[in-house]
């Protein structure tokens, strides 16, 4: 945006800002926190404090980095309210969880370690923050962040020191942080109308669990690799042998087989193309298939007999039950991708397909967080500081949503943002 447009938007800002920020107890911080969103919004290669305050009229680089890195205002009701916000006027048809890197250089910026890293593809020195979105077809926004703290960080309290990283903050997986995020959002009354997440977290057999016990539906992708058994498939249980032990566990009598063989094994007559979105192109479409499986492996099967032990119960060593979902477009020799879902067995396929391929939004929410408002940019060191910063970068995308779904006069939806569903069979 250029400072016209900026400052065209002003009033809608302060009205926003007074609204999110509420809970910052000071009338000069929150002022600091408009003029901070004002250059975040404002055309410019970087997003750094120094080049928004020399950009801004009224900026003041002191006062900024005094707001960002030594204010000790909470971003976590400020977070709250754009979350409330958000939802209320997405609708969201399912959050996703996913999680970006940020490329950083020395060894002092909180959480950096040579991990992963998304951005560059390869292993290198990053900082790397876990997300929840509120995602539809035609809009989504980020409504929380967790900074992962790699393990050499638990320990280090040197660097720890240095950065200001709280006592109570250590080293947690980051499917326990997208997990400690939906429980937060729980708390603020908000529940998921279902989760998607990539095979990064899909592929993690206590995630699931832990989402079946909190009664959340989920789509996630799996690797190829992940082991199940049909349906149909019974477990047996063998003869007792003597008169002492415990009774043996029941068990199937075939190993589980890879969703990858299963899928195959269906044939491509089993497989119908389904349309599940309109792109700038046209009609987004492949072939998919979807069939009940249980999962298997003893990251399913232990909470299961945890639990019957704590109840006094018997498992009986059925495995219960979950959509496999699979992806065979029609010019490749095998099947190429894999989702697995707790949804109703009379879940239609589409509704599968469309929710599993729900993900592009956030690749579209990252590019915009990153290149056009400065997510990445953030040149501090300390935990607060990379709080405050992301807090404010989500609420810059909050307003930019907001303003773009609630225009001043009604617009009909692009073509590339309406939704079509259709299922034949080939």
């Amino acid at each position: 945006m250029d400072m016209r447009q900026v400052q065209e938007l002003r009033d809608e800002l302060a009205q926003f800002v007074a609204d999110v920020f509420a809970s910052v107890p000071r009338r000069d911080q929150r002022a600091k926190g408009d003029c901070y969103l004002r250059g975040l919004m404002l055309d410019g290669r970087r997003k750094s404090i120094q080049a928004m305050a020399e950009r801004l009229p009224d900026g003041n680089e002191q006062n900024l980095q005094q707001f960002v890195n030594q204010s000790p205002w909470d971003p976590v009701p400020v977070r709250r309210r754009i979350a409330e916000r958000m939802v209320d006027l997405i609708g969201p048809e399912a959050w996703v969880i996913d999680d970006v890197s940020f490329p950083k250089d020395g060894r002092w910026s909180v959480g950096v370690a040579r991990q992963y890293c998304g951005a560059l593809g390869k292993r290198a020195n990053c900082q790397v923050a876990v997300s929840v979105h509120a995602v539809t077809d035609a809009a989504s926004c980020p409504v929380s962040w967790r900074l992962f703290l790699p393990r050499e960080w638990a320990s280090d309290t040197e660097r720890r020191a240095k950065v200001l990283v709280p006592d109570d903050v250590g080293h947690r997986e980051k499917w326990l942080l997208a997990l400690d995020m939906l429980d937060e959002l729980a708390g603020w009354g908000m529940a998921p109308p279902v989760v998607v997440a990539d095979a990064a977290y899909g592929q993690n057999a206590y995630l699931r669990a832990a989402l079946e016990t909190r009664g959340i539906g989920y789509v996630m992708a799996v690797r190829s690799d992940v082991a199940v058994h049909p349906f149909e498939a019974v477990p047996e249980t063998p003869p007792r042998k003597g008169n002492v032990g415990c009774w043996p566990q029941p068990r199937y009598r075939r190993p589980p087989r890879s969703v990858a063989d299963l899928a195959a094994g269906l044939g491509r007559q089993a497989f119908g193309e389904v349309t599940w979105r309109l792109g700038s192109r046209g009609g987004m479409r492949s072939r998919f298939a979807a069939v009940r499986v249980r999962p298997a492996g003893k990251a399913v099967e232990r909470p299961i007999r945890s639990r019957a032990s704590a109840e006094q119960g018997w498992w009986d060593g059925v495995l219960p039950d979950c959509w496999l979902l699979a992806e065979w477009p029609a010019e490749v020799e095998a099947p190429t991708g894999y989702w697995l879902s707790n949804l109703p067995p009379n879940t239609p396929v589409e509704d599968l397909v469309r929710l599993a391929k729900i993900r592009w939004r956030i690749e579209h929410d990252y590019r915009e967080l990153k290149h056009g408002l400065g997510l990445d940019h953030f040149e501090g060191r300390s935990w607060s500081g990379w709080h405050h910063h992301v807090t404010l970068v989500t609420a810059a995308h909050a307003f930019l949503t907001e303003q773009r779904l609630v225009p001043k006069a009604a617009m009909p939806a692009s073509r590339s943002t309406r939704s079509s569903m259709s299922f034949r069979t080939c």
